[in-house]
């Protein structure tokens, strides 16, 4: 496991757009790509020749992001393609239309990346259906976005190179500290929305690495990548709500949205990610890592010696998105 120091502070990337084959008559689909490292991702699968499905909230974010997209890589004759993907993750009424969409466009997924996130909103903010912002944003939609497309990653797995295929899902530097026993639960097993703000965010992210290590062990027997991953510290549009000392201490210390792509790219497509680490944790640049124990300690029931709260976890988010799938 990397120091705190290496974690926050990581050596150079070890997979860059360099590193990628050409990605002809591949898909992906990437949310939160209208901006930030999610916008540098999809530029670089796009250059390299890759279909590339750009997920924002509106028409209008999703377009302007692929004009600009085109703009900045006109020298480099790009072969891919850009497509727009309206989903408003804060609202998970807009997900399964948008999903039945791309599924009459397309015959295959090689790569999904649940980049997209919202971090220390107002408090009290909530999605459309009252839930809390950060964990239906983080959690709750991208949960129901990959469940809804299981099939067409199970069938491109079929007549992929094994663990090709893969979902990525982003969440945070869990070495930082998470709440105490991870995620706190309501008598109905909700999660709570926390008094502090930063343990409500992370709690989330917890929720992320979880959904991660639930998806790797639904697609173990297909052939399938499920990893979570830590992109880095950035300057991106995620620290919009944290005051002047966030987007300064951001600006001063820290790297460009494209780091954090290699950070995703490595996730979605290092050879050296393999079988074993299905359901793991990658940290920037792209490094396999170890997940606080507290976090893994929660995979397992209470009968295997941990506290179950993973399952539980699970559990709520199939509820609360039951009637959108």
């Amino acid at each position: 496991m990397p120091s705190l120091f290496n974690a926050i502070f990581p050596p150079a990337p070890s997979f860059t757009d360099k590193d990628l084959p050409h990605l002809a008559g591949k898909v992906y689909i990437v949310t939160g790509a209208a901006s930030g490292l999610g916008f540098e991702l999809a530029k670089i699968l796009y250059v390299a020749g890759g279909t590339v499905y750009i997920v924002a909230r509106s028409a209008s974010r999703c377009s302007g992001a692929i004009e600009k997209i085109q703009s900045e890589t006109k020298g480099q004759k790009p072969e891919g393609k850009l497509k727009i993907m309206v989903i408003d993750l804060a609202d998970l009424g807009t997900v399964k239309g948008a999903v039945d969409e791309f599924l009459r466009q397309e015959t295959r997924l090689d790569v999904l990346v649940n980049n997209a996130g919202v971090m220390l909103p107002p408090a009290g903010s909530k999605g459309k259906q009252g839930h809390d912002l950060e964990m239906v944003t983080n959690c709750l939609a991208a949960y129901l976005l990959t469940a809804l497309l299981e099939p067409i990653l199970i069938r491109t797995a079929a007549s992929s190179p094994p663990f090709s295929v893969r979902v990525v899902f982003v969440v945070a530097l869990m070495q930082l500290g998470t709440p105490a026993g991870c995620m706190l639960f309501d008598d109905r097993g909700n999660p709570k929305v926390l008094p502090k703000n930063r343990d409500n965010y992370m709690q989330s992210k917890v929720g992320g690495t979880w959904l991660a290590a639930e998806f790797a062990e639904r697609f173990k027997s297909k052939d399938i990548l499920s990893v979570s991953v830590h992109p880095g510290l950035m300057r991106t549009e995620l620290q919009r709500n944290m005051g002047i000392v966030g987007p300064v201490g951001m600006k001063l210390l820290f790297k460009s949205p494209v780091y954090g792509a290699y950070s995703e790219l490595y996730a979605g497509f290092s050879p050296e990610l393999k079988a074993e680490h299905n359901g793991g944790y990658v940290m920037a640049w792209g490094r396999i890592a170890e997940l606080p124990e507290e976090i893994t300690n929660a995979l397992k029931s209470k009968a295997q010696g941990g506290s179950g709260a993973a399952a539980k976890f699970v559990e709520y988010c199939e509820r609360e998105t039951r009637k959108f799938q």
